[in-house]
């Protein structure tokens, strides 16, 4: 084909999109970014960033509702429900420059405002100007999945795009869904004040971790006063003023519940349809996402995909994971290229206390059939964790019968997203539980967890043999 315009093309300027621009730009190939929207994705805009900052007020709430724990009378506060989302709207305008559009111009990127059409494996139109690539790395992420619930198109429900319109706080929210984004902003609305009723279809929330971590989670839901209903089906609602009425059955009875706000979180919907691929023919896998190879390769072999549209995970930094071997692969191959690297993968759910994990699970590993020892470590006897008044939850390793490597982790603590780092490095670079119980950790800190758990696991494999000689050596030289 003839000279194109640019090296490489990126469709969605969200963390894929960014990194995927980014690492073209550092290896000075010409690079175009085209968004729709905002800059930053849903991550910054609707997901990641808002959540979060929503998420530390509602903790410095409960802190502040603790304050006899910590030696403090006569406190007293309100929460302004409007200035709470205000602050919110705060913490994304600081972080915007970090995605904005003066910053990836001034690496070098054509950054473009506007709807994207691919018109062929190498031309993509935006603002009726049509732009030739050699690659094309889409990255348009995804959208809330709606359920068909009757009546629910007649109520102003949100869900994580349009949640943070919010201005009056809700008195009663229902949350329909029990993963990680209805149990994170379940939690914080209710510590804000609101009353929670969480929706869940399954048998319990957060069904991919396992049952003895999810437990200290609706511990403190229970403790929060959140009405948690597990195994529901949601029939039907209806308006009624300014009210919507939950029809729902529930082990076999129906049963209805009155509610001023609805949040949607039953999980999202890749986009896939709307700007050209279906035109070309792209293959899609059943679930919706583009259908790639390991190099991240489409069926069209220069149109690569990345993130949410991608999957196989739904988390912004495996979207920035798979960016860079979709973007090396696409500026480099035939003559370099990387299978993306799925080893070790981490992900949080920013409760309180968070479930952060990295590899396999006791549940996963017992379903496998996979030889495991399982060693825990209660944070109630850590030092700082007691200091703080933060002493619940534990921390918990699958490692082989007999050996020290760690085959997956799963902490669930104050911080535990933090703390996960030391076992995905790790699980990452080959290293044991003995290196870990060799390395000096500051104290006193939560990181402490991560040695205390190393040292339960030597002492549980510590040699009986080894230990009658000694016992025998120093009362020899006694």
């Amino acid at each position: 084909m003839s000279k194109t315009d640019y090296n490489l093309i990126a469709i969605g300027a969200g963390s894929g999109g960014l990194v995927s621009s980014f690492i073209g730009s550092a290896v000075k190939a010409k690079v175009a970014l085209i968004e729709n929207n905002k800059m930053g994705g849903d991550c910054l805009n609707t997901g990641c960033v808002p959540s979060k900052a929503l998420i530390s007020s509602a903790k410095a709430v409960q802190v502040l509702k603790k304050h006899s724990l910590y030696g403090l009378k006569n406190v007293s506060y309100e929460v302004d429900f409007a200035q709470t989302m205000e602050r919110v709207q705060e913490i994304i305008a600081k972080i915007e420059p970090h995605d904005s559009v003066e910053r990836y111009s001034s690496l070098g990127v054509d950054c473009h405002s506007g709807e994207a059409m691919i018109r062929s494996p190498h031309e993509v139109e935006v603002n009726g100007r049509v732009l030739t690539t050699k690659n094309i790395v889409v990255a348009t992420g995804a959208r809330p999945f709606v359920p068909p619930i009757p009546g629910l198109e007649d109520v102003p429900f949100p869900h994580s795009d349009n949640l943070w319109e919010l201005r009056k706080q809700p008195e009663h929210l229902a949350v329909i869904g029990g993963g990680p984004v209805g149990s994170e902003l379940a939690q914080a609305f209710r510590r804000l004040g609101s009353e929670v009723t969480m929706f869940n279809l399954g048998p319990g929330i957060l069904p991919r971790e396992d049952l003895d971590m999810v437990q200290f989670i609706c511990d403190s839901f229970e403790k929060d006063g959140i009405n948690l209903l597990d195994e529901t089906t949601i029939e039907r609602i209806e308006k009624l003023g300014n009210t919507s009425r939950i029809h729902y059955s529930r082990h076999g009875e129906k049963q209805h519940l009155d509610v001023d706000h609805i949040l949607v979180a039953v999980g999202r919907i890749p986009n896939t349809y709307g700007f050209g691929l279906e035109n070309l023919g792209v293959e899609l896998n059943k679930n919706k996402t583009i259908k790639v190879d390991k190099y991240l390769r489409s069926s069209i072999r220069n149109i690569y995909a990345c993130g949410y549209v991608a999957g196989p995970y739904q988390f912004t930094h495996m979207a920035g994971h798979q960016a860079w071997y979709a973007t090396v692969n696409a500026l480099f191959a035939p003559f370099k290229k990387f299978a993306v690297d799925y080893s070790v993968v981490p992900w949080c759910t920013y409760t309180d206390p968070e479930l952060a994990r990295v590899g396999l699970s006791e549940d996963e590993a017992k379903a496998q059939n996979i030889p495991h020892e399982v060693t825990t470590y209660g944070i109630d006897d850590l030092d700082r964790a007691i200091t703080d008044r933060m002493d619940y939850g534990k921390v918990k390793v699958i490692t082989p019968p007999g050996k020290d490597k760690i085959l997956g982790a799963a902490i669930c603590v104050v911080r535990a997203g933090d703390l996960l780092v030391e076992f995905i490095l790790a699980m990452k670079h080959g290293i044991g539980l003995n290196k870990i119980l060799g390395t000096i950790h500051p104290y006193p800190t939560l990181s402490e967890a991560n040695k205390m758990l190393a040292v339960a696991w030597r002492i549980n494999h510590s040699p009986a043999g080894v230990l009658r000689w000694l016992e025998k050596f120093h009362s020899w030289r006694r």
